[in-house]
């Protein structure tokens, strides 16, 4: 199955951290298939004075989605991640993984939304994505990730 990951960090090296979590992912998870390239943004949903480095992966996987949920979380704690976002509340981060697809999945539990409820809203992903998947249909919205990037305002 054909996974889509965000990755973020803002705290530390950033850039260590990013190359960390991909090797992390290609041992655990599955095979690295398209990275985007690194890109500086800004913080989204809160302030902060540190600025993120964001990146997207592609991942060949046959792992459940929820398997693949639990291994990213274990990742991001074994790499100094210690608070979750909870309810929109957003704080820094070592490292941050998201789910955005996996495969054409519609996906709705307690714990995990797939895909990403938020990915069409967020520049920092959209961005990266449409280097590595910008004909990638988003299977709710039915646009392509080219399309909802331009679509942003």
């Amino acid at each position: 199955m054909q996974l889509f990951l965000s990755l973020g960090s803002n705290l530390g090296d950033k850039r260590r951290n990013l190359l960390d979590t991909c090797a992390l992912i290609a041992k655990r998870v599955g095979k690295i298939t398209a990275s985007s390239e690194i890109i500086d943004t800004e913080p989204w949903g809160y302030q902060s004075s540190n600025l993120y480095l964001n990146q997207c992966i592609a991942v060949e996987t046959e792992m459940p989605v929820e398997t693949v949920l639990s291994v990213t979380q274990q990742i991001e704690r074994e790499l100094g991640r210690t608070v979750k976002s909870v309810d929109g509340t957003y704080n820094d981060r070592t490292v941050d993984i998201d789910i955005l697809f996996y495969g054409n999945l519609i996906y709705d539990s307690a714990v995990l939304t797939v895909p990403h409820r938020l990915l069409h809203l967020r520049r920092f992903v959209l961005e990266p994505l449409a280097q590595i998947a910008p004909d990638f249909v988003h299977p709710v919205l039915g646009k392509t990730i080219s399309q909802l990037l331009a679509n942003l305002d």
